[in-house]
């Protein structure tokens, strides 16, 4: 009896020393996803900080960023849309501003997200502030983000928004995105479009019933009413984009 007893610790301890140092990965599957969701798929090179939604505002030092800052004047761009068609920012002469958003058909973030960002599109654009998306990824790199395939995308998902491509791949480094979805909120002032806001739409990415910030909305109704934004720059949460 003394024997079994002295077995069975020994047997807790190892399975314990196991759990620790990593021999038994004891996560279940919704923690792998939120630490990598995009696995097996594709692996991640960036900062894993970066990989998990922030449950509250992560303010960036806007020397950090790379490409456009809060104040800057975005330059217009001419883009193909999925419809053959050449979009520019001053095909809408209405418009109040413009909710430019980086994503792409591949990456799970980005396809988390769709649904919200057709949401946010109806609720906007009526507003004055319609949803531009461009896909910046190489398709060579990703087929699944060919110009084909976003056809293929926004008639499945029943997008409301144009959805362009970045082709020669200038304009996502011009603005500074990093990840798919990245947001780029300008507004109309004097006939110039300013960086307003930069980052993430909300802090949850997983669910968007347990969304506690929502960065983005709160940024487009602060300018409708006239007030400053209070959560000027957050963290980009997504997928590295493709060059």
């Amino acid at each position: 009896m003394k024997t079994l007893k002295i077995l069975t610790v020994i047997c807790i301890i190892a399975l314990a020393s196991a759990v620790v140092f990593g021999v038994v990965n004891y996560s279940n599957p919704s923690e792998l996803y939120a630490s990598n969701p995009e696995a097996p798929q594709e692996r991640f090179d960036e900062n894993p900080r970066e990989q998990v939604a922030p449950s509250r505002s992560i303010n960036m030092k806007e020397d950090e960023l790379i490409g456009y800052r809060i104040g800057d004047v975005a330059t217009d761009f001419e883009l193909q849309n999925i419809d053959g068609s050449m979009v520019s920012l001053s095909n809408y002469p209405d418009a109040k501003g413009f909710i430019v958003i980086f994503t792409c058909n591949h990456c799970p973030y980005s396809k988390a997200y769709e649904d919200r960002i057709i949401t946010i599109d109806k609720e906007f654009k009526k507003k004055g502030y319609p949803v531009i998306a461009i896909n910046p990824n190489n398709p060579e790199k990703y087929p699944d983000d060919s110009f084909a395939k976003m056809k293929i995308r926004s008639k499945e998902k029943g997008f409301t928004f144009p959805y362009l491509f970045d082709a020669n791949q200038d304009i996502y480094p011009q603005y500074g995105a990093t990840k798919t979805p990245h947001v780029f909120l300008l507004n109309k002032e004097n006939g110039k479009n300013i960086v307003k806001y930069i980052g993430a739409i909300d802090d949850n990415y997983q669910d968007p019933k347990a969304v506690k910030n929502h960065f983005l909305r709160d940024a487009v109704n602060s300018l409708i009413a006239g007030q400053e934004i209070q959560n000027k720059t957050t963290v980009a949460i997504g997928c590295s984009i493709k060059s």
